[in-house]
């Protein structure tokens, strides 16, 4: 029996980052997700960026976490006329504001030094298409709702949310729509978790769909065991500390800024950090590395037991000889330390924020280490790297690549191809899968996996449309 919805692929699509669909439903509109494209132009352009609908007919939004690349365009989606529900976790509602007024000052930060080239060149020069107060706005709309609980943000639409297990707050949703004649229940799997990460349990199962939207992000490859990858790590670390130089580690602020300190506190517990300072270089980061403390309590307790965690204690207690540098003076005085110090700055991709201004100073010094401890999108600084090139341009300078380079992949948040396949396949009925969240290789190759398992996944188009 025809629902008589449909369901357009606007972000996300072939494609890791810019989670963004519609669904049409009973004349209503409703958005799963609405972030932004890391490494893309869009990004240093925004008065040039034109949503695929009107902002003023979205009835509802529904938001799976509260990473930028799906979460970003909220602000700019209030701005340009948006007033409805945006339905989420407590967690993701607690991380929200923080995430998006960071976000916002970047790009009023950003236009402003384009603006003032702009003049100098006689070109012209742009007013801001979004404020900090949209980003206010933002957490005004917000509509809390927990695990395993039931809301109705539409008529004929039900919404649950389950743990997904990636990050503080990130769900799994599950939305059952209801049509003329019939009802069909549609799962996003939103960013699903690596089980093997500390701190969040494993991926939620779920018992039954009719359409899945699954993220492939490592479709194409597993995850080496955890054991193995903090043995990488702390070989890393200890080679740092022998050439005499400093460790740089991009680290996104949500999520992974937290595991690392958590590992770091493991390794000084054991015996094993020989490096005396740890700088947390992101203001950001510190406010979230807040909230988790404000969690830890009810997160996994074996962990926890491993780093001596005792009730009330934060994770910068955990780590004595963490340093939080939450001014720009902080950040530059860190250039004065030349050897025996780790340094967590944001962007994860090195598209941005601190870690640039730290990888100008010391990207081309030998002694120097810089360890990948996340996934690098194409167009990307951190890509580059990655890639092995050993000339990158950082603020219009050509830079020499010396510093010691180490991807360590084992600490990823997201599942990997066997706990993809097993989430997967877990799922009673006979869904239609969509791979999304991928790139075209790893999905490639996640499908021919998956159709060994027995289902056919398909690999949409950026605005293709299906029905239901």
């Amino acid at each position: 029996m025809p629902v008589n919805a449909s369901l357009r692929f606007l972000g996300a699509a072939r494609q890791v980052t810019g989670s963004c669909y519609l669904i049409n439903l009973n004349q209503q509109q409703l958005l799963l997700d609405c972030g932004m494209v890391q490494g893309a132009d869009q990004v240093r352009e925004w008065h040039k960026f034109r949503f695929p609908f009107k902002p003023k007919d979205i009835d509802a939004v529904i938001l799976s976490h509260a990473h930028i690349d799906h979460s970003g365009l909220l602000p700019l989606l209030v701005a340009k006329g948006f007033g409805g529900n945006i339905y989420c976790t407590p967690g993701t509602a607690e991380l929200l504001p923080v995430l998006l007024k960071d976000s916002v000052n970047l790009y009023l930060k950003d236009l402003e030094w384009q603006n003032r080239k702009a003049a100098r060149a006689g070109k012209k020069i742009y007013e801001p298409v979004m404020s900090l107060q949209d980003a206010e706005r933002v957490s005004d709309l917000v509509r809390v709702l927990g695990y395993n609980k039931r809301a109705f943000p539409l008529q004929g639409v039900e919404l649950e949310f389950a743990d997904a297990g990636h990050i503080l707050g990130s769900a799994i949703v599950q939305l059952w729509l209801k049509g003329k004649q019939a009802m069909k229940k549609l799962v996003f799997s939103g960013d699903l978790g690596n089980p093997a990460t500390v701190l969040l349990p494993a991926p939620t199962e779920i018992d039954q769909a009719d359409i899945v939207l699954m993220e492939s992000t490592y479709g194409n490859r597993n995850h080496q065991p955890l054991d193995n990858t903090i043995e990488e790590f702390a070989t890393a670390l200890e080679q740092a500390y022998n050439d005499g130089g400093n460790v740089f580690m991009p680290a996104f602020a949500l999520g992974r800024s937290q595991e690392i300190l958590y590992y770091l506190a493991l390794l000084h517990r054991q015996g094993r950090l020989k490096q005396r300072m740890v700088f947390l270089d992101s203001p950001m980061a510190i406010s979230i590395t807040k909230i988790y403390s404000e969690y830890l309590h009810r997160l996994e307790q074996d962990d926890l037991e491993k780093i001596g965690y005792r009730r009330g204690m934060t994770l910068e207690q955990l780590l004595p000889m963490l340093k939080l540098s939450q001014t720009v003076e902080d950040s530059m005085a860190i250039n004065r330390v030349t050897q025996g110090a780790i340094i967590i700055a944001g962007s994860g991709m090195c598209n941005g924020g601190r870690i640039v201004h730290h990888l100008k100073h010391n990207l081309w010094k030998n002694t120097n280490h810089l360890i990948f401890v996340g996934f690098q999108a194409r167009g990307t600084l951190g890509r580059r790297l990655v890639d092995g090139e050993k000339r990158v341009k950082i603020f219009g300078q050509d830079t020499v690549v010396k510093a010691k380079l180490h991807t360590i992949g084992g600490f990823s948040a997201h599942a990997g191809q066997t706990e993809l396949v097993r989430w997967a396949t877990a799922i009673g009925g006979t869904p239609e899968f969509y791979l999304v969240h991928g790139e075209p290789e790893a999905q490639q190759v996640l499908q021919e996996i998956l159709a060994e398992a027995g289902i056919q996944a398909q690999i949409p188009e950026q605005g293709q449309q299906i029905l239901f």
